[in-house]
């Protein structure tokens, strides 16, 4: 009897410490979840501050950002909700996470090439300003000498132009600045009143020189002698010269489409040269 007894207390001391084993092992597991549960949210929690720290100047990006936030913050809802036994959940959660820091990601990279863009952007307009507003002081520097010029050779024989303009031609033939929208330039200039200049049928000559001082031509190249020198021009018009001023515009198309930058322009008789221009395209 006594033996059995001793047996039977061996065998609820074995099974007491099972007992406790087990429940220690339990609390440890809820321990562990519960840990892995914070974590998971502590990790939700620093994503949702660094989605609160992007912005961008694009509308677009911005609305899209909104709507990643809220996923964020509704995230961290679900997670607070759910039981941190309930593994197969939390681990679903997990891969939300992942996706929601990818696309975070996604975005850092499209703000940052943006804001590289937009960099880039200012430096080239300040730049473009800084040329035209150079182009419109050489421009009044020019029409004030031809002007003047004008004035002292009234009474001279040689016919003097004045008042030199040109402006871009687009498809529409419309005005514009857009080098990639121009298809023509138009060379207008005005031949000064001469009583005594001879008169008749005479040609006015254009020469267009490239952002790289380069002539520019349509294609067959028409030479025309200045001062016992011969040079090339890009375009010319047959006038009937009367002793009247008389505007005369050139249109001039080139065998290649222009390019952006500062087109120097130069108008001439047989005689010689009349004015200079310059045209800046963007």
């Amino acid at each position: 009897m006594e033996k059995k007894l001793k047996t039977i207390i061996g065998i609820l001391v074995v099974f007491v410490l099972l007992l406790a084993g087990a429940l220690v092992y339990i609390i440890g597991q809820k321990t562990d979840l519960k840990n892995d549960k914070d974590v998971l949210i502590s990790d939700v929690a620093k994503l949702q501050q660094e989605y609160a720290t992007l912005s961008s100047t694009n509308d677009t990006i911005n609305v899209q950002l909104q709507v990643e936030r809220e996923k964020v913050a509704e995230l961290i809802e679900k997670i607070k909700k759910t039981e941190a036994t309930n593994r197969t959940q939390l681990n679903k959660y997990q891969k939300e996470l992942g996706t929601l820091r990818s696309i975070m990601k996604s975005y850092i990279t499209q703000i940052d090439s943006l804001n590289q863009l937009n960099i880039a952007l200012k430096e080239e307009t300040a730049q473009a300003k800084k040329e035209a507003q150079e182009s419109a002081t050489k421009y009044n520097q020019l029409k004030t000498t031809t002007d003047e010029l004008s004035k002292q050779v009234d009474k001279g024989s040689v016919i003097r132009g004045r008042g030199l303009t040109v402006i871009a031609i687009n498809g529409r033939d419309k005005e514009t600045n857009r080098s990639s929208r121009t298809e023509k330039l138009k060379t207008c200039i005005s031949l000064i009143e001469n009583s005594i200049a001879k008169t008749g049928l005479m040609k006015v000559y254009v020469r267009v020189k490239g952002p790289d001082g380069i002539l520019l031509t349509a294609g067959d190249q028409e030479l025309f002698t200045v001062d016992d020198e011969q040079l090339i021009c890009s375009a010319s018009r047959e006038v009937d010269y009367q002793g009247e001023e008389l505007e005369v515009c050139i249109y001039f198309v080139p065998g290649v489409g222009f390019t952006k930058g500062v087109y120097t322009v130069e108008a001439y008789t047989d005689r010689g040269l009349m004015g200079t221009t310059e045209i800046y395209l963007k």
